[in-house]
């Protein structure tokens, strides 16, 4: 008996022990051992157009994992559709065959996963036999059945539009991080808050029925709208790439802009990105040219250099100048982009004529200070209020420092470097009476339950008077009547306002090549201005001038005023004489 009371008295001081004083770090070491933490993923916010067409979205995929030291052959269990009981034996590489005809791999591959983590770990339990399968693979694969295979549902990045703004959108890369465009810039909207949970797994490896716990509550991302108007965006690019084969140039790009409120409706890029499939596009083609490659804009900028006379009162649509095929002056020498004898032209025909000459000679009139001081104004030199992945400000000389030559080239578009939103931001400013406005991609972004967090910021500027941005427009306006196009830049029923540029392109050396850049610029209805147009194709090879760029256009345009129900020009141009 009293062997008996010492051997219980020591099993109730071990169980006192075990159980009271070592209860809380015996448990806290199984719970350890047997509970996994799980990131737990909030969904990445979507990016739509104006109209809520969703351009960039996630979905839902899945991760098949497998602990490999609890694979092994198996009975399956089934039953006909009779109701009778069926036992099938499976072996490990019947398994194998089973899971890879649902991930899109081979039998082999499979069992040879499994073996190298095995080799390397006798007790490994985890181990990737495929990534980012799709739903209905998922469901198959669970109905498989197979011990020691388990999911991990994971977010994938889809883009229904493809190469449709993908220029604008940007991608992810393969770990979910923001890479290109809008996804990167626009981050802080999208982003999501991850969560985390812990839960149990018995000694199979399998998770135990409702041992999860939630720790941290996942937020999905918001939303993200911009200014774009998907099905014009799609007209646009489609334009853009149709001519650019056609004229045979390596690239081009296109921009709608909303002239009074500065959004732009539509960025065109040819090339594109299909973000979907990055690797298809060239490095250089998966961001927007539109914003990241400044280029001389050529002839486009002799309308600023006129609007900038007729603001200082030093000139105006009917102000004379003879003007010589070649002009030189203080060592400086310039020369048209056609032979002929001197022309007597008034400032309306130095734009329909496209006159490097003539816009040099009458430009001497204004001091250089106050010419750049206007071109800074319209934001040549400095990134747009966009602030895309990438963008460049563009490149204006120092006036105070610059040669002759420069002064002079200035004054026609060359010598200095815009993007093309920057040029598309200088004809809305002319097209609204000389207020620029913000130029605009992101219209906000917005909650789930439709509150705006963020929107853009900018206010409106009057950077040339009403007076001189009208007459201005009124002045290119003779480019479409008078000009080189005849009916190419024509759209029936209204009053078109245009320039067209060709600009001479470097050679990489500090001088100028072969090539061009064609441009065509401009705004629609003349009268009121309500869209801005501009094109620009570089290098064509079966059309080095503006003409390459002048039915495109007019095509784009064209398309612009009928989507948007712009009535017709009810009064007639003011029909501007270009000579005297």
């Amino acid at each position: 008996m009293l062997t008996i009371a010492i051997v219980l008295g020591i099993f109730v001081v071990k169980l006192v022990d075990i159980q009271v004083v070592q209860a809380d770090e015996i448990n806290a070491d199984a719970l350890d051992k047997r509970s996994i933490p799980n990131l737990t993923f909030g969904v990445r916010g979507n990016i739509v157009d104006s109209d809520g067409v969703t351009l960039a979205d996630s979905v839902l995929r899945y991760d098949v994992t497998a602990s490999p030291r609890d694979v092994r052959d198996f009975t399956r269990y089934s039953t006909t559709a009779s109701g009778v009981a069926v036992e099938t034996d499976v072996t490990w590489p019947e398994a194998a065959a089973e899971i890879a005809a649902e991930t899109g791999q081979t039998a082999g591959e499979v069992q040879r996963i499994i073996a190298d983590k095995l080799a390397a770990d006798p007790d490994s339990n985890h181990a990737y036999l495929a990534r980012g399968i799709d739903t209905e693979a998922y469901r198959a694969l669970v109905q498989l059945g197979i011990p020691g295979i388990y999911f991990e549902a994971v977010q994938s990045r889809t883009y229904p539009n493809g190469q449709v703004a993908g220029n604008l959108v940007g991608f992810v890369g393969s770990d979910g991080a923001p890479q290109a465009g809008l996804e990167y810039t626009e981050n802080d909207c999208l982003q999501a808050t991850n969560g985390s949970e812990t839960y149990e797994k018995g000694a199979d490896g399998v998770r135990i029925p409702g041992s999860t716990v939630t720790e941290k509550q996942a937020e999905d991302g918001n939303e993200l709208v911009l200014t774009i108007d998907r099905d014009l965006q799609w007209f646009t690019q489609q334009a853009v790439a149709e001519q650019a084969q056609a004229v045979g140039a390596p690239w081009g790009v296109a921009t709608v802009q909303e002239v009074k409120t500065g959004k732009l409706l539509a960025v065109a890029d040819y090339p594109s990105v299909d973000p979907n499939d990055v690797n298809l596009t060239e490095e250089q083609y998966r961001g927007s040219r539109v914003f990241n490659s400044p280029y001389e804009p050529g002839s486009t900028f002799k309308s600023v250099t006129a609007a900038a006379l007729v603001d200082a009162g030093l000139a105006n649509a009917g102000t004379h100048v003879l003007a010589p095929y070649r002009f030189t002056k203080d060592g400086a020498s310039l020369r048209d982009s056609f032979g002929h004898p001197d022309l007597p032209l008034t400032l309306a025909g130095v734009l329909a004529e496209s006159s490097n000459t003539g816009i040099s000679i009458l430009g001497e009139r204004m001091p250089t200070a106050d010419r750049f001081d206007l071109i800074t104004d319209l934001g040549v030199g400095q990134r747009t209020e966009v602030g895309f992945a990438g963008e460049e400000p563009g490149i204006v000389p120092d006036h105070t420092s610059m040669d002759v030559q420069t002064k002079y080239a200035t004054m026609f578009g060359q010598g200095l470097a815009t993007t093309a939103a920057q040029v598309s931001s200088i004809y809305q400013t002319l097209g609204n009476d000389g207020v620029r406005m913000p130029v605009q991609l992101v219209e906000g972004c917005r909650t789930a339950d439709g509150e705006w967090i963020s929107q853009p910021t900018g206010e409106p500027r009057q950077v040339i008077s009403a007076r001189a941005a009208d007459e201005t427009v009124h002045m290119m306006e003779t480019v479409v009547t008078d000009g080189h196009f005849g009916d190419t830049l024509v759209i029936p029923g209204y009053r078109v306002a245009a320039k067209s540029g060709t600009a001479q392109v470097s050679d990489g050396s500090g001088a100028y090549g072969s090539n061009y850049l064609v441009s065509m610029a401009g705004v629609a209805p003349a009268e009121d201005p309500e869209y801005v147009v501009t094109i620009s194709l570089a290098n064509p090879t079966t059309m080095k001038s503006s003409a390459a760029a002048a039915p495109v256009f007019q095509k784009i345009m064209s398309q612009v005023l009928k989507t948007y129900r712009v009535p017709p020009s009810s009064v007639p141009s003011p029909n501007l004489p270009t000579t005297y």
